[in-house]
């Protein structure tokens, strides 16, 4: 059983997703990278997909008719870590399970700050051009999205050289802090250099994220 997994789903749309596909690659070995097991199924969301959503990932509320329920989804027994671009979204999609996130998005944004972009597919322009455009003509179905989300893990890892999951995951944790404010009246500044009061109030808001309130409370 893995204990940790490469994880992508597509969903019906941005806000309040339900997964209509999910797919995942076990990890077998950290450092170096191996992967396997690849695994893809198709869910019936049982509400219809947006237009948005639809333009993405191309698949239709009519291919899904006779699909398991959303509901069905369960990740892997024995499964610990999740890692993924912008994991979070993916969380949250299949029901804030208890597991912890490795969030590649976050460590490739600090690991190369100067790129114009860390889409996976800009990422795998960076990493592999001379292949990427053949690579990428099925992104945007999981599977493939969690096949080229591997080659950026594999990325993460050659430069970071971590010696466990767990120590990846600390290591993610650190790159999600923001150091940068990401919004309002002082959006863009240093948090280190965002006044005491500020910080204050916008620690009294509820909706700031986890990541941003450990900025605030520790710069």
């Amino acid at each position: 059983m893995p204990q940790a997994i490469i994880f992508d789903v597509e969903a019906t749309d941005k806000n309040n997703a339900v997964i209509i596909e999910a797919a995942s690659l076990d990890v077998t070995s950290i450092n170096p990278l191996a992967v396997g097991n690849p695994w893809v199924q198709r869910y019936n969301p049982g509400k219809p997909i947006s237009l948005g959503a639809l333009s993405t990932h191309h698949i239709m509320d009519e291919d899904l008719v006779n699909c398991p329920a959303s509901s069905s989804f369960r990740l892997p027994p024995g499964a610990k870590y999740l890692i993924g671009h912008n994991i979070d979204f993916d969380w949250v999609a299949i029901g804030i399970p208890d597991v912890k996130r490795i969030c590649t998005l976050a460590l490739a944004r600090s690991l190369w700050p100067n790129l114009d972009s860390h889409t996976q597919s800009a990422l795998l322009y960076y990493f592999e051009r001379d292949t990427a455009r053949e690579q990428l003509r099925n992104a945007h179905s999981a599977l493939a999205d969690v096949w080229i989300c591997s080659k950026i893990v594999a990325q993460i890892i050659e430069k970071l050289r971590p010696v466990s999951l767990d120590a990846l995951w600390e290591m993610s944790e650190k790159a999600r802090i923001p150091t940068v404010m990401p919004y309002g009246k002082h959006k863009g500044e240093l948090i280190s250099q965002v006044s005491r009061d500020y910080k204050q109030w916008l620690l009294r808001q509820e909706n700031i994220s986890e990541y941003l309130r450990k900025a605030l409370e520790t710069k």
